[in-house]
């Protein structure tokens, strides 16, 4: 769901070698037949993706046309929060496609596993990679904070199985040891427990952060990883990439609050904040981030919890 923390133990190193294993051949026997019997060249490891198995394959057309497309399986065991993750996933690049930010394209999904041996999905490459220090960064701001915009106004049909957003939920509560005012942390998760703020609703990515936006130089070519898109307030999204940003860079985190703002012509509200760090928890509690970000993620709580009155 995020970025940022390091994994979790054994169990985590298990996860990544999971993410790591190269597709059985029935697997890459149904990329063939998705892309109308190409012949399988190469299939390397896509880095980066933390919930599921990222493979870039490499094919060769009949008529000598080399083509590389993205293969996302879900080898992880199920969520049961999310048992449906291939299907959502799928379902928002239905959404996406065709707005004016770069996004993959959907080229077959089995979303039950029965032709590639695990749920998966097949999309288009998209060029870049992910930037975390920028420059020029108020051009990066910008860029990102229209990308944004364009996400959250596009249409979504009818027929669209695109869930209601709802807070992560975390496997324990507990305040983490290194807090140093526990009583902004209790009221902060009894806020992220509240319902929802009263905000129009508009679909999100749910789960933006650099890591998940690619750039060429300072140009934006996409944004990816669409398994948790969401209907909901478009400031969650705002605020879970403000998170990330505080583990290393809080002047851009506020940089790019304010360019959005900026770019939406709205008001970013910071009860955003809550529920990007509470919904974060586990990750926070299990990996500490380093101290100065630490110092910020606290006081981001507390500048919120005063905002919003709690």
């Amino acid at each position: 769901m995020t970025a940022f923390g390091p994994g979790h133990g054994r169990d985590e190193q298990g996860r990544a070698a999971a993410r790591r294993v190269e597709p059985p051949a029935r697997a890459l026997a149904w990329v063939s037949r998705q892309r109308g019997g190409a012949f399988v060249e190469r299939c390397e490891v896509l880095r980066g993706g933390t919930s599921s198995a990222m493979h870039v394959v490499t094919l060769r057309h009949g008529d000598g046309r080399i083509e590389r497309v993205v293969l996302r399986r879900y080898v992880l065991p199920a969520d049961p929060r999310e048992p449906d993750v291939a299907a959502r996933e799928a379902a928002a690049l239905g959404v996406v496609d065709g707005i004016a930010v770069p996004t993959p394209t959907l080229l077959g999904s089995d979303l039950t596993g029965a032709e590639a041996d695990v749920p998966a999905l097949l999309m288009t490459e998209l060029a870049g990679r992910p930037v975390w220090e920028p420059s020029p960064r108020r051009r990066w701001c910008r860029a990102l904070a229209e990308a944004i915009v364009a996400v959250h106004e596009a249409v979504v049909p009818p027929s669209a199985a695109i869930p209601a957003y709802v807070p992560h939920p975390q496997r324990s509560y507990a305040v983490p040891r290194w807090a140093r005012d526990t009583s902004v942390w209790e009221r902060a998760i009894e806020v992220a427990h509240e319902p929802t703020i009263d905000a129009p609703g508009c679909f999100i990515h749910r789960d933006l952060h650099p890591g998940n936006v690619l750039w060429n130089r300072s140009e934006l070519t996409g944004l990816v990883d669409w398994q948790h898109a969401s209907i909901g307030p478009a400031v969650v999204d705002v605020g879970h990439n403000r998170l990330n940003l505080f583990f290393s860079d809080e002047a851009l985190a506020e940089l790019f609050t304010s360019t959005w703002e900026n770019v939406a012509g709205a008001a970013y509200d910071p009860w955003a904040d809550i529920v990007a760090i509470i919904g974060a928890l586990d990750h926070l509690r299990d990996g500490p981030p380093p101290s100065r970000a630490r110092e910020t993620i606290e006081r981001a709580l507390a500048a919120a919890l005063s905002s919003t009155g709690a």
